[in-house]
Formats: structure tokens, C-alpha cells, sequence
């Protein structure tokens, strides 16, 4: 169902996205301290991931993303899985998201009178497979050509698998998410990109994410445009900015506010005082169409989430 994603934003007004993978993960006690990140746990123990899938959709998401965004056939390779065994597990990803998804809707979820919830594929950036938190940086030192000859055999995977559309996500430069827009039309496919910023205008790179905004719109494929896995004091501004360089609805998904240590993968600091849902009422009342969490945030913030939708229709 290609066009889900369009149906649901028009069913609900606001959609509602999950959370992050990785913190519920290492709250089940997995050590995510690898190169694949929660991809690893793809192979390790698959029902964990499904778990946190069906969390979330009873928490109120209206949209699943795989756990799929450390996934890539180079990145298994290097942990010495075949090229196969690494196609599979990236399938995988999308299939334990839609077993998720059956589950809830057979439980309750129909019944509920919410919509049959979408199936979105995490995308990372070129520089998620450095693992280097260069995802937050930018400076690639390969070319458009050599990032979508990357990132195409994941993307086909991912598709084949059954995603309805792809969650292509803290991308940190302009030339990556116009590659990967490329890509994506020339598969015949939709998706969303969202950017990593470093301030309240521009994204990890240093452009601005309202000149980013403007690039995108051309691209028909491209559903939604906005900001994940940035502070979230930062995203009432960027909203506005990304309004003014698209009519493209607007997607946020930050981070719980933590600074992130890509050498230990580890996050450290204070979270805001906010509530998740208080910066949420201000993200709603900025434009924000799809709102969501990544980093550090978890199936109660989406609940707060979904609770202040609900209250605002």
C-alpha cells in the first residue's frame, strides 16, 4: 500500500510516529555498543525488536519504522555475515514491523477506530555506516553517484520487503538528501527525508535547512520534509524555517535533548525540563504534521504524543 502513508495524514490530521529503537533495546539489556548499532540485534534476537514495535503502536504511533537505519549490506559484510545472510536481515527488518503491526490490529487496534498504521523503512546516511557520528557532520568525501550506488541495494530490500514508504533520516547534508531523493524516484518509490541540524536554521553540514526545504520540492516522491535526531529547543525554529522553503508537510522526530558521544555510543547530559508532550504542543502549534521521537525517547513520550493529538482534534 504505496499511498498509506498519504491516507493516514489525511485520516488523522497529525500523525503520530514512533520512538527510538536503540533506547528500549538496551533497556531489555541489549549491548548496542557495535558498529551495527541496533541492526545487530536484527540477528541476535529478533522478538525484542518486534516488542518494541508493538509498544509503540499501543502507545498511540500511528507509523512504525524499521529497524533499519545501521542496516547495510557493506556494514553486515564487515561483521562477517555473507552478502545473503545480510540481504535477509535487512528484509527482516520490515517483516518483524509489519508482523508488529498485524499483531496490534488483530488485538485491538481495529477495533479501535485508528487507522491500519504505516510501514516506513529507516534510511540512514552514508555516514551511520562509518559509525563514526560523521551522521551528524557531514563532509562525505564521496560523490552523488558513489551515495546512491550505496545506499540502492538497501532501498530495494527494503521495498521488496514490504515497506510502504522510506523514513530517509539524519541526513546531514544537502547532496546526500538530493541523491537519495533521486534514488528514490528513480525506484518508483515515496519517502520522507528528515535532516540532522546543528542550530535553529540550519542542518549538521551547515545549509539551510530552508534552502534545503526549497530543493526538495520538486521531487514528487518526497512526502514530507523536516528534522529528527536534533535537540528539540532547537525544532520550533527549524519548523518555521522548513515552512518557509516547502508546502510539503512537515515531520519531527528529535532527540530527548541528551549529547550524543559517537566514540562510546553513549549519550550523556540533562534532558530539558519539558515534558516530550510540552515541546510537542509547541511543535504542533509551529506546522508540525507527523511528530514523533528518536533518540532517548520512549513509548511514554509517544503516548504524550498521541494524547495531546487526540485532545487537539
Amino acid at each position: 500500500m504505496k499511498d498509506n502513508f498519504e491516507k493516514v495524514l489525511k485520516k488523522t490530521g497529525i500523525m503520530v510516529l514512533d520512538g527510538a529503537m536503540a533506547t528500549e533495546l538496551e533497556a531489555m539489556g541489549c549491548d548496542l555498543n557495535d558498529e551495527l548499532w541496533s541492526a545487530k540485534v536484527l540477528a541476535e534476537e529478533p522478538e525484542l525488536i518486534k516488542k518494541v514495535h508493538l509498544s509503540y503502536f499501543e502507545a498511540g504511533a500511528d507509523c512504525g519504522t524499521s529497524a533499519s537505519y545501521q542496516a547495510t549490506v557493506p556494514g553486515f559484510i564487515k561483521k562477517d555475515f555473507s552478502e545473503g545472510e545480510a540481504e535477509e536481515l535487512i528484509r527482516r527488518s520490515v517483516k518483524l514491523l509489519c508482523e508488529a503491526r498485524d499483531q496490534w490490529w488483530e488485538n485491538g487496534g481495529k477495533a479501535s477506530q485508528r487507522p491500519y498504521p504505516v510501514v516506513s523503512a529507516a534510511v540512514g546516511p552514508y555516514g551511520a555506516y562509518l559509525a563514526d557520528g560523521s551522521e551528524y557532520r557531514g563532509g562525505y568525501s564521496i560523490g552523488k553517484e558513489e551515495l546512491k550506488n550505496f545506499h540502492r541495494r538497501r532501498m530495494e530490500l527494503l521495498l521488496e520487503a514490504g515497506a510502504e514508504i522510506l523514513a530517509i533520516e539524519t541526513i546531514p547534508s544537502l547532496e546526500e538528501a538530493v541523491s537519495l531523493a533521486e534514488l528514490t524516484a528513480e525506484l518508483g518509490a515515496d519517502c520522507w527525508i528528515s535532516f540532522s541540524c546543528k542550530n535553529s536554521t540550519d542542518i549538521s553540514e551547515g545549509t539551510k535547512i530552508e534552502d534545503c526545504a526549497k530543493a526538495l520540492n520538486d521531487f514528487d516522491c518526497v512526502k514530507a520534509v523536516g528534522i529528527n535526531c536534533t535537540a528539540p529547543q532547537f525544532v520550533e525554529s527549524l519548523i518555521k524555517e522548513v515552512k518557509k522553503g516547502t508546502a510539503k508537510p512537515v515531520i519531527v522526530y528529535p532527540n530527548s535533548g541528551e549529547h550524543y558521544d559517537p566514540v562510546t555510543k553513549t549519550w550523556h547530559g540533562d534532558k530539558s525540563g519539558k515534558t516530550y508532550g510540552d515541546w510537542a504542543e509547541e511543535w504542533l502549534k509551529s506546522g508540525a504534521e507527523i511528530i514523533g521521537g528518536c533518540c532517548r525517547t520512549t513509548p511514554a513520550n509517544i503516548r504524550e504524543v498521541s494524547d495531546l493529538v487526540n485532545k487537539n482534534k
